[in-house]
């Protein structure tokens, strides 16, 4: 594959949209993924230092159904909080360009899950991937790119089943993966409440989000600390300590920020009451779908031809 697929520049265009958001051009970058909505968006740092919403891409196709994966070979997208570094991107992928999203993480290899390769690429094509045009493709990791150049270590990719509303936890309450999306939604509120990339541990096989331990241990396990942009020089620092998490241990003693703790309880106790009154209203329940052979996003199924590859 040319190598020149990697390194080329963001459009003009593009850049026109960053300067009037105020976003430095290698400042860091944030991704959310939704499957049921089978949309990407991009999130990146301004000048606050607060990240704020850039582009959303459709998606081209998704595997597999509405849940996470568990082992290899099932064609599941994963759902989750992942880790992409610089060692992750691939500018020689056979499907124009990829980035190898992160799956397993901590929380997936608590229980045991299988599998791996699971990327980000162009191509239209996916069994168990994210699957964009090559266009769209080439754009994110241009963005992922240049904010590798501004020293960010690593960027976060979130994975929902669907946006994380009342309406959509209604409609799929019937759902056995519901415990373990009530969980994605805590590290979704924490987010939409704060715009910053929430600190994402795992304790107890579950997720844990923002949380400073309490006691001897420091909690930053080689982990990237962005510090806002400030004139033409992205600070960013990282250390490597001891960790108080462990995926399959108890929970250490902890606690979250109170300005978040807050802010996230207020959110949720809103989320509650409004998902009560569309109950109260009769809200139907989507039936729950298996066997189902994943999504795309509807213009790229009205306008095709898009191709699965079988796996």
């Amino acid at each position: 594959m040319p190598i020149s697929r990697a390194v080329q520049p963001l459009s003009p265009q593009m850049l026109a949209q960053l300067e009037q958001k105020h976003m430095p051009i290698d400042s860091p970058i944030l991704i959310r993924l939704f499957k049921e909505e089978s949309e990407v968006e991009v999130w990146k740092q301004d000048t606050s230092g607060r990240f704020a919403f850039l582009k959303s891409y459709p998606i081209c196709r998704w595997s597999g159904e509405l849940g996470p994966k568990t082992r290899e070979g099932d064609r599941q997208a994963p759902e989750g909080f992942y880790t992409v570094r610089p060692g992750q991107m691939n500018p020689n992928s056979h499907h124009y360009l990829s980035f190898d999203i992160g799956y397993p993480n901590a929380y997936d290899r608590a229980y045991g899950r299988t599998g791996g390769d699971i990327m980000m690429h162009g191509g239209c094509s996916s069994a168990g991937c994210y699957a964009m045009t090559d266009e769209q493709v080439a754009e994110i990791y241009a963005l992922a790119r240049e904010s590798f150049y501004g020293n960010q270590r690593s960027f976060q990719v979130q994975a929902y089943p669907f946006r994380m509303t009342p309406l959509n936890l209604v409609n799929h309450s019937d759902n056995p993966n519901m415990p373990f999306w009530r969980m994605l939604k805590e590290g979704n509120d924490h987010f939409e409440m704060t715009h910053r990339e929430p600190k994402v541990d795992v304790c107890e096989k579950r997720y844990v989000f923002d949380a400073e331990p309490v006691g001897r241990f420091a909690n930053d396990p080689i982990r990237n600390e962005s510090i806002p942009w400030q004139g033409h020089a992205f600070a960013a620092a990282t250390t490597a300590v001891t960790s108080a998490f462990n995926p399959t241990g108890w929970c250490p003693a902890y606690k979250i920020p109170q300005e978040i703790a807050l802010a996230v309880a207020e959110k949720n106790r809103r989320d509650e009451s409004q998902m009560a009154e569309l109950v109260s209203r009769g809200t139907s329940v989507v039936p729950v779908q298996t066997e189902r052979d994943g999504g795309m996003y509807y213009s790229l199924f009205r306008t095709g031809p898009l191709a699965s590859d079988g796996n």
